[in-house]
């Protein structure tokens, strides 16, 4: 089985305009697939990092003197282009969400195809869990995170039911949490609801909102006057703090002035949203949701 089938592969590395002596990053290594092909663009000159935060995702680093692996959460993105002395780069590159591999691999615990240990670690040196946040978070706590990171509705009467679940018995698997909450599903919707749920729980333990928010942060920063940002999105969250940063330059989507009344915004978006072909959702379902936004740094925010 492939570790992870690229999405909008062609779309988001034309979207970085790649300079064959440019330098660039995939935040987003995974399986390889963006990787490889910038640097089938690359010419002998140019340069392009890698990072994942997942041990797994080494194997699949290229032996190539064009390239460096970092093994870091991309939030740290500016502090790693410190270390390797780059001050600048023409392109980065993202695909968000969750790899074909962490939703295949049983024992991470991402899916709820199978019965598995509560886990959905992104990165396996992290110590909070799924299967924490289910057992130690008040019901509070967990209706929060299931309506902001999930926008389940009923968020409260699923927090309710998770917490009177593990007073009986510690939730520490798929199946127990599915058996915790079922009830409270409609049938017709089921699989999305769930899906959600999952959703929420793994993004609360890998901090995703944060680390995105840190990293499109430090993106602007490290591009160069002309370089390209290619970000490929896959849930509203992310999609809405990808575009306020690209239209605004915060993730809040607040525009600010300067005194001439240009809006203060470090990026510029290119062109508009790209959504699969019909032949790739068709192909790759895990592409159904995927939306691709390019920006590029607006010369003026040099100072």
């Amino acid at each position: 089985m492939s570790y992870h089938v690229p999405v909008l592969l062609t779309e988001s590395v034309d979207g970085l305009a790649i300079q064959p002596n440019g330098f660039y990053i995939d935040v987003t290594l995974g399986g390889g697939g963006h990787t490889n092909e910038i640097l089938r663009r690359l010419g002998p000159e140019g340069h392009l990092y890698g990072f994942d935060q997942d041990a797994d995702a080494m194997k699949n680093a290229p032996e190539d003197k064009r390239f460096t692996f970092v093994r870091s959460n991309f939030r740290y993105l500016k502090q790693w282009m410190r270390y390797y002395g780059v001050e600048a780069v023409d392109g980065i590159l993202a695909d968000l969400g969750v790899s074909s591999h962490h939703l295949d691999e049983a024992e991470r615990g991402f899916s709820f195809r199978f019965d598995a240990p509560l886990d959905m670690r992104m990165n396996q040196r992290a110590t909070l869990s799924a299967e924490q946040v289910v057992n130690t978070y008040s019901e509070q706590q967990l209706s929060d995170v299931l309506y902001l990171y999930g926008e389940i509705r009923n968020a409260r009467q699923v927090a309710a039911a998770i917490v009177k679940a593990r007073q009986a018995k510690p939730i520490s698997t798929t199946t127990q949490l599915l058996e915790a909450t079922e009830r409270l599903f409609a049938r017709e919707r089921e699989k999305k609801e769930v899906t959600k749920m999952f959703q929420a729980l793994r993004i609360e333990v890998n901090r995703e909102m944060e680390a995105l928010r840190q990293m499109l942060n430090a993106a602007c920063q490290v591009l160069k006057p002309g370089g390209r940002l290619s970000i490929i999105t896959y849930h509203s969250l992310e999609d809405r703090m990808v575009k306020n940063v690209m239209r605004t330059g915060n993730a809040e989507g607040q525009a600010r002035q300067d005194f001439f009344g240009r809006t203060e915004a470090p990026l510029r978006p290119v062109g508009k949203v790209i959504t699969p072909s019909a032949e790739e959702q068709q192909s790759n379902p895990r592409s159904r949701s995927a939306k691709l936004r390019v920006a590029e740094k607006e010369e003026r925010s040099e100072k």
